[in-house]
């Protein structure tokens, strides 16, 4: 998923519009947003955000009086949030200010079909610089460094689209609810059903699509089966379909795998309980049971309601997503920060 401020930017450029980005440049103690972080601001819309509250009151602030300027030189400027800002986090955020032109279009033109083929984004900034260079490149870790001193800093950062492939089978209330959860927090959802009204109600499909522009994909098949082959590894499988019968066939297809990074069935533990019984008869391993996950949600959220279970499953699927990205971060060498930083 790449940032939304990245397609408000393409939109805007094309446009004939200058927009200022914000990004967080390094944080120090509690902080509303990681570094990284990069919001989009022009003369009248904000794309993204910052954290909210009074920082991005006053960076939007800053913003705007920055395109109201001509050729202004990029700059960081740090925020005390208990101090200066009096919100509760009470930490520091260093901010990064820069202008894109409406001038430097071209240039992004270029950048957008390897951008969404899937190549990093690269941007390299030194203090002083009238503008930050921009590379494509190969790195697969969304990454944000701010060193140096007040006169000497250097700025990097890494965006890469990070993949958060989801197949859902079945497309009944409790899977259309969770389609709408899921959309908005990144999920690049392959949507399965067998049945030929599966996916009746175009005017609500259409909206679904209008979430997020090409990160929904529908499919009917009588071989669902085949559509848990295809998927890449690291895939996030929920099977949530009207048969038991087939519910059980695409569990089967799913443990001929041993690459997805989750695998959710929905249904009670009685349900579990009697899946668990033929899949070991099938010659399961019992060791392997402990992949499956059902009943599924977090804990905490007794309703059945089609959206109070779709933010249990949903909250799951983000946790399980989260650990997987803080087991690839662990391996990963990390330098100090040097202190000496724009005050």
């Amino acid at each position: 998923m790449l940032p939304d401020w990245l397609s408000a930017l393409r939109q805007g450029l094309r446009a004939g519009h200058a927009a200022v980005l914000v990004s967080v440049a390094r944080t120090q103690g509690s902080a509303p947003r990681d570094a990284g972080t990069t919001m989009l601001v022009d003369a009248t819309c904000c794309a993204d955000t910052i954290g909210g509250g009074h920082l991005e009151f006053e960076a939007i602030r800053e913003a705007r009086a920055m395109l109201g300027c001509t050729s202004p030189v990029p700059r960081i400027l740090r925020y005390n949030l208990g101090a200066r800002l009096g919100q509760c986090c009470g930490g520091v955020v260093w901010l990064l200010f820069e202008q894109i032109p409406a001038s430097d279009a071209p240039a992004w033109e270029a950048r957008w079909a390897p951008i969404e083929a899937g190549n990093a984004l690269e941007r390299r900034l030194d203090a002083g610089a009238s503008a930050s260079s921009w590379a494509l490149g190969a790195a697969r870790q969304t990454r944000a460094r701010l060193e140096g001193e007040a006169s000497a800093w250097r700025f990097e950062q890494t965006l890469v689209a990070e993949d958060f492939p989801v197949y859902l089978f079945g497309a009944g209330h409790v899977a259309r609810a969770l389609v709408r959860q899921m959309l908005p927090l990144g999920a690049a959802i392959t949507w399965v059903d067998t049945r030929d009204d599966g996916f009746d109600g175009q005017a609500d499909l259409d909206g679904l699509h209008r979430l997020a522009p090409g990160r929904l994909r529908t499919q009917l098949t009588d071989t669902p089966e085949a559509e848990v082959a295809q998927a890449p590894a690291g895939s996030f499988f929920i099977i949530m379909t009207h048969s038991h019968a087939l519910d059980f066939s695409l569990c089967e297809a799913v443990f001929r795998r041993r690459d997805f990074a989750y695998f959710g069935l929905i249904g009670s533990d009685t349900k579990r309980a009697s899946f668990e019984g033929r899949l070991k008869a099938r010659g399961l391993p019992p060791e392997r049971l402990g992949e499956l996950t059902c009943p599924i949600g977090i804990p905490g959220i007794p309703g059945k309601a089609p959206a109070e279970i779709a933010l249990a499953v949903g909250a799951e699927l983000m946790q399980v997503r989260y650990a997987h990205q803080l087991l690839k971060q662990a391996g990963q060498a990390s330098r100090p920060h040097n202190t000496l930083l724009p005050e």
